[in-house]
């Protein structure tokens, strides 16, 4: 460890202040505690001195950021962070961005709706993202139990509701298999920002102003479902057992977010970590993300 912290002090002696990192957490975590998300923000400033990292707070106290996890519509949280973004003077030469969980696709609407109003938006990190959704509990194996394929069925006759998609934050990236059609009509969030709906052209130019979209997959993850949907992957329309790449997806063939467009152009990194969910070690986050991607 110490080694690399010699050589982030050379290189900073080299180029200059580092690039400013904006991290967006998950689900049941907050921006600033020390046992959340403070704890990965010190851990930035440890092993790139001088950086500048912004984690952010959706809400006006922690206990704000915690609730809004759950019931603030991802729409709303999306806007109000572009807005503390574009006032924020530390980022006006532009930054990273990295996010945790749900975090992950959050910051990608981010970039997708507000990078041409934004300073350059350069490596998108996602560590865990749900980025086709989900159609699973945490923690339940719902492909070899019963009684947890039942639940999720259930939830699909509610996850689609008004009410549901706009008080509930996970409902907004339930994705259903069995019925996409019902999925594309009813999500407020996912499936526009996937250009599911109608091809949004500012979303594909956004996504391809990233110099790199890393997408971390975690190869024991006990609390994604499927777990494929960390690298754009998912199950196969009209059934939930076999699953699809994001190569044999329809939002890669028919290139709906660029993606395509960014794979050959080497844009983007698929990275596995062993462990479950949001499970690393900092050798392993510094050796594959930070080093390569977050130092220029």
């Amino acid at each position: 460890m110490r080694s690399y912290y010699i050589f982030i002090l050379i290189l900073k002696l080299i180029t200059g202040s580092p690039t400013p990192i904006v991290l967006w957490h998950g689900m049941g975590d907050t921006c600033c505690f020390s046992f959340s998300l403070g704890y990965f923000k010190t851990y930035l400033e440890d092993v790139i001195p001088g950086v500048y990292v912004l984690s952010l707070r959706i809400g006006n106290s922690t206990i704000e950021d915690y609730e809004n996890g759950y019931i603030m519509n991802p729409n709303k949280q999306v806007e109000y962070v572009c807005k503390v973004l574009a006032k924020d003077p530390n980022l006006a030469s532009g930054f990273h961005a990295i996010g945790f969980s749900q975090g992950s696709q959050f910051l990608r609407a981010v970039v997708q709706r507000c990078a041409h109003k934004l300073p350059p938006i350069k490596t998108l990190v996602s560590v865990g993202g749900q980025h086709q959704g989900v159609y699973g509990l945490p923690r339940c194996g719902a492909l070899l139990h019963h009684t947890c394929d039942y639940i999720r069925q259930l939830l699909n006759y509610a996850a689609y509701t008004t009410a549901v998609q706009h008080s509930l934050v996970q409902a907004t990236y339930w994705h259903d298999p069995l019925n996409e059609d019902k999925y594309k009509a009813g999500s407020i969030f996912l499936a526009e920002i996937n250009n599911e709906i109608n091809v949004n052209k500012t979303y594909i130019e956004n996504m391809n102003k990233l110099e790199h979209f890393v997408m971390i997959l975690f190869e024991n993850d006990t609390i994604v479902q499927p777990r494929e949907t960390e690298w754009f992957g998912f199950y196969k329309p009209g059934q939930s057992v076999k699953m699809m790449t994001l190569q044999q997806s329809a939002i890669y063939t028919e290139d709906r977010l660029g993606l395509k467009r960014m794979d050959k152009n080497g844009k983007l990194v698929f990275l596995k970590s062993p462990g479950d969910h949001l499970r690393f070690s900092e050798e392993w986050m510094y050796g594959s993300v930070i080093k390569p991607y977050l130092l220029s």
